[in-house]
């Protein structure tokens, strides 16, 4: 049985995702980072391949690692894509955004795809149907909102998202849920309207960590995949491996 783990470092959150021939049996959470939990990874499953994406600073040892005991791949520049980036400098595009384009090119070929990752920041990629990543746009994510509220104001508190508010807030929490959480899903349904404007066809894939708290207020057709990025990086560490 062929076993590949595909390892996301995110600004919030770090994981690894375990696939055994080509399907994603389990998702691991990763506390600190340190290279013992990344081998204790690798003891319990032996992986053939393994891929990293990183958008922090992560130790190096994790990389040596990988590369000693496995064949890896670490998601960057070099790496074989299957979409092509267009853009002025690719090299500074994130290796999340790399890995969830590849997602969607992988699971719509040949099809315009707008895919929106809700984590520490919105990041909207669009890709065409050549395909080509075009680029696109970053806004702050939820908690950021909650935290800049809180920070740069003498009495708002910082609130923990919840789905549990009406649309006219009746006190301090329910008036900063309601303008977060319904103001991030009018922004989105705002974007994919200013895209259906200039492309008139393309699926709207949503992922990321947040999305429990936007797929009920949204308006717009979606698609919604929490591990889309896993399937992105296992997708382009067979390409590379």
């Amino acid at each position: 049985m062929s076993t590949t783990i595909c390892f996301d470092f995110g600004n919030t959150r770090l994981k690894a995702a375990i696939f055994k021939n080509k399907v994603l049996e389990a998702i691991h959470e990763i506390e600190n980072g340190a290279v013992q939990e990344v081998e204790k990874l690798l003891q319990a499953f032996t992986p053939e391949k393994t891929i990293l994406s990183s958008v922090i600073h992560h130790d190096k040892a994790i990389e040596n690692l990988l590369d000693k005991q496995t064949k890896f791949h670490l998601l960057g520049p070099n790496t074989k894509l299957n979409f092509t980036t267009p853009v002025g400098k690719p090299e500074t595009i994130g290796a999340d955004r790399l890995a969830l384009v590849a997602a969607a090119v992988a699971e719509f070929p040949k099809q315009h795809n707008l895919i929106i990752s809700l984590g520490t920041c919105i990041t909207y990629n669009f890709v065409n149907n050549e395909p080509a990543f075009l680029g696109g746009s970053i806004s702050p994510g939820m908690q950021m909102r909650f935290k800049a509220m809180h920070e740069h104001t003498a009495l708002l508190p910082l609130i923990g998202p919840s789905n549990d508010f009406p649309l006219v807030g009746y006190d301090t929490k329910t008036n900063l849920l309601s303008g977060v959480i319904l103001g991030m899903a009018a922004e989105i349904d705002g974007i994919i309207s200013a895209y259906e404007e200039k492309y008139a066809k393309f699926n709207v894939l949503l992922t990321g960590g947040d999305i429990c708290y936007f797929v009920p207020h949204l308006k717009k057709r979606i698609f919604a995949d929490q591990n889309l990025i896993f399937k992105g990086l296992y997708a382009i560490c067979e390409k590379n491996n």
